[in-house]
């Protein structure tokens, strides 16, 4: 039997993470919403829909999904998988199957739900989260030869080699980072092909401008950060 935890960061997504979180299937043991120093009842919901429930005031996509981790840590007994998923209904958590079966049936390190043109909803990514996409995949295809064509928050991976990441990024680098540092460490990896549809709510990052500089900034400067150190 293998122990899955799900880390899902969530500000503000009252009207969307219940169905999230009824979507997972029943393998997973435990439900971990972060809620992100949210003002609306995204706690209360969570609850309801059967989470546990983590407040993180600093509000930043890393420092949730660090707080998530820390939860993990004080735990006695440790998940073999955790699985990180978005709380804005974006993705199909029943296709968290998917992402586990490299896992679980052929020992991959790292999985990554990639979310391909053909399987995604007009609309579902802005013009910028696809060129930003495109531009860091590239990016560390030319300095590391790597093989991702997605950044997608949807993602598992092995609970022991997640803590050899020692992840740091507090806000938007969380993904990049994370990518990076499995590549160094010469962990395996693979993309599943996931299905995208528009998020319930606008996006606190791709639907501003600020966001969007923001989150470029970072991951561009994770991925030049890797290159040349």
């Amino acid at each position: 039997m293998n122990r899955i935890k799900v880390i899902i960061p969530a500000f503000n997504e009252e009207n969307a993470i219940a169905k999230v979180i009824a979507e997972i299937p029943d393998c997973v043991d435990e439900i971990i919403v972060i809620s992100n120093n949210s003002t609306d009842k995204t706690e209360e919901v969570a609850k309801n829909a059967g989470a546990t429930v983590l407040s993180e005031h600093r509000k930043g996509y890393g420092y949730a999904c660090l707080k998530g981790l820390e939860y993990i840590e004080q735990l006695e007994i440790k998940p073999e998988i955790v699985v990180f998923l978005d709380g804005d209904y974006s993705d199909y958590p029943e296709e968290l199957s998917h992402l586990i079966e490299p896992i679980i049936n052929h020992k991959i390190d790292f999985v990554i739900g990639a979310r391909v043109k053909q399987l995604r909803e007009k609309g579902a990514m802005t013009p910028q989260q696809i060129f930003g996409n495109w531009l860091a995949c590239f990016l560390m295809k030319l300095f590391f030869n790597a093989k991702f064509t997605d950044l997608g928050p949807f993602r598992a991976i092995k609970y022991h080699k997640l803590r050899q990441l020692k992840m740091e990024d507090k806000t938007y680098g969380w993904t990049v980072e994370m990518q990076l540092k499995v590549m160094k460490q010469k962990m395996s990896y693979v993309e599943v092909p996931v299905r995208y549809k528009n998020r319930i709510g606008t996006s606190k990052v791709s639907g501003t401008v600020k966001g969007t500089i923001m989150a470029g900034i970072k991951i561009i400067g994770w991925i030049f950060k890797y290159a040349f150190k």
